[in-house]
């Protein structure tokens, strides 16, 4: 099963499932906010239904969403009918994709890292994307430390179409990858998941 495919199937489900942790999540988003300007132009990879797209978006002067799931982003579409979000826009691309170009202020890639085919090609885009200086900010889990426990567990689910490919690695591992592909780490933390800040250099 392709991730477009799995994604789309769990995409009405995925928009009405309660934030896990409500308190890390808005701890995280305002760690976001604090880096933005109502200037900048933003590119968030893997937006999902939009939700997180939304909350930041009054920080910037443009906001774009992207996703693989093209019901997904049907979804987050439906989300701007009310014309409350004039500079919110939501496309279909893969986290990698050449289709998402431009020269953005901040990039973001919020509960994706783990989720993606290649994770060094998708820090190479993240990176090719930003501006000379640009933030590149994620937020990850990082199941490398157990995973005696998650590599069974997650490939019995994939067995039964209820869990797409996973990659699991450390948090010491993921910052590496970062640092590899061309970024300055300037904060992390924790926030239920592996919080990164990184600048482009």
């Amino acid at each position: 099963m392709t991730a477009a495919k799995f994604w789309n199937g769990v995409a009405e489900k995925y928009a009405k499932s309660a934030i896990r942790d409500p308190k890390q999540y808005h701890l995280s988003l305002e760690r976001t906010r604090s880096y933005l300007r109502d200037t900048d132009r933003v590119l968030e990879l893997g937006c999902g239904t939009g939700s997180t797209a939304l909350l930041l978006a009054p920080n910037v002067a443009l906001y774009t969403g992207s996703d693989l799931s093209s019901k997904m982003m049907e979804i987050a579409r439906e989300k701007l009918a009310s014309g409350e979000h004039p500079n919110v826009e939501f496309m279909v691309a893969e986290a990698d994709s050449t289709a998402v170009g431009g020269s953005y202020d901040a990039v973001m890639a919020f509960n994706l890292l783990h989720l993606v085919d290649d994770l060094p090609r998708t820090l190479r885009h993240a990176h090719q994307t930003l501006r000379d200086g640009g933030l590149f900010i994620s937020k990850t889990p990082c199941l490398g430390t157990k995973k005696w426990l998650f590599r069974p567990l997650i490939g019995a689910m994939k067995l039964v179409g209820k869990a797409p490919d996973v990659l699991l690695f450390t948090p010491t591992e993921l910052e590496q990858a970062v640092t590899d592909a061309g970024f300055e780490i300037i904060e992390t933390g924790d926030y239920a998941s592996r919080y990164v800040v990184a600048r482009k250099i």
